[in-house]
């Protein structure tokens, strides 16, 4: 590529990136429904005695992000040694790019920016090991959750509008049948990179795969451990937001229920961006089944949307502004 044209493009897609994260954060925000009564209810939270829960929430989304710097440090390791520092970067990144894609498919072209050139095409392979992680832990605890809705909170007075217990069964069996082959195909990569090598179009790129051959059982099983962990991360923070708003839950109650939302949230495609109407309408239907306080609930899913979606979002675009889009490393 010529010289003049990589400059140009180093210095001037990173601030159009920029800008437009920007605006499409700052439109998706004020066109939202209810996000002025939530708001206030946000704010009146900041000098009350839920502060300190609230305080508690925010700490938890850089532990959250941490963890998920972590892992993809840990995944990268194989083709490229990065600092924790240049990955958090990476997390964030990726995280603003998914902000306006369909499911987050975004996220790993923003990860990818932080590796050497050569690289990207390999971390972008690899990355292909951390999404399935986090889909096996969403269908195994999104399960663990309905089965206890299912026995524990679902009876006569408590129902899911349109869902009825027979089809609740189909779908966890689906699910469980889904999970079961997805965990063996995880565990088994190497057999399936081989299996990929075998078909002629692949097997021209097979340099961008191979060494995913190598990853062994354990290296997986931390992978999916440390998802894992994020994952309870995220839940114990939607359970805290439930108690700044005065939402009052049973901790298992909440819990469960919120591992049933995560789940729907992963099956149904949307845009993250988009994803705060789905999140209100999915937490009034599961969680309105044992507390009246919409408001509360809706302002719960506000509050986790703008704690763990639109700042780390912004923060990601500011990130953005220093990449250099075709250098052979990016500084720390």
């Amino acid at each position: 590529m010529n010289k003049k044209l990589k400059i140009f493009l180093n210095y001037f897609l990173g601030p159009v990136l920029f800008i437009w994260l920007s605006f499409s954060i700052y439109q998706q925000i004020v066109e939202q429904k209810d996000l002025a009564g939530s708001w206030e209810m946000i704010k009146s939270c900041l000098y009350g005695p839920p502060s300190g829960k609230l305080l508690l929430v925010i700490l938890l989304v850089l532990i959250n992000y941490g963890i998920e710097s972590l892992k993809w440090k840990i995944i990268q390791s194989s083709i490229q040694k990065i600092s924790f520092w240049k990955a958090f970067k990476a997390v964030l990144s990726g995280h603003a790019i998914a902000f306006n894609s369909i499911n987050r498919i975004g996220d790993t072209a923003g990860r990818i920016l932080y590796l050497d050139e050569g690289n990207r095409l390999k971390g972008a392979a690899l990355s292909f090991v951390g999404s399935i992680s986090i889909i096996i832990i969403h269908i195994v605890f999104g399960l663990v959750g309905m089965t206890y809705m299912r026995i524990n909170i679902l009876d006569a007075t408590h129902s899911l509008e349109g869902l009825s217990l027979f089809w609740m069964t189909a779908l966890m069996s689906i699910l469980t049948l889904g999970v079961s082959v997805l965990i063996l195909l995880f565990f088994r990569l190497s057999w399936l990179i081989r299996l990929l090598e075998k078909i002629p179009f692949v097997a021209k790129y097979r340099f961008v795969i191979e060494h995913m051959e190598s990853l062994h059982w354990r290296f997986l099983t931390k992978i999916l451990l440390i998802s894992a962990i994020r994952y309870v991360v995220i839940v114990m923070q939607y359970v805290l937001l439930f108690g700044v708003f005065n939402v009052t839950f049973d901790f298992l109650d909440a819990s469960a229920l919120v591992m049933v939302m995560f789940l729907v949230l992963m099956i149904i495609p949307s845009i993250t961006m988009a994803e705060l109407g789905l999140r209100g309408s999915i937490s009034l239907q599961l969680f309105g089944m044992l507390s009246d306080n919409k408001l509360g609930i809706v302002a719960a899913a506000v509050g986790v949307w703008i704690i763990t979606q639109i700042i780390p979002a912004i923060i990601g675009s500011i990130f953005l502004l220093g990449i250099r889009f075709f250098s052979n490393t990016n500084k720390e």
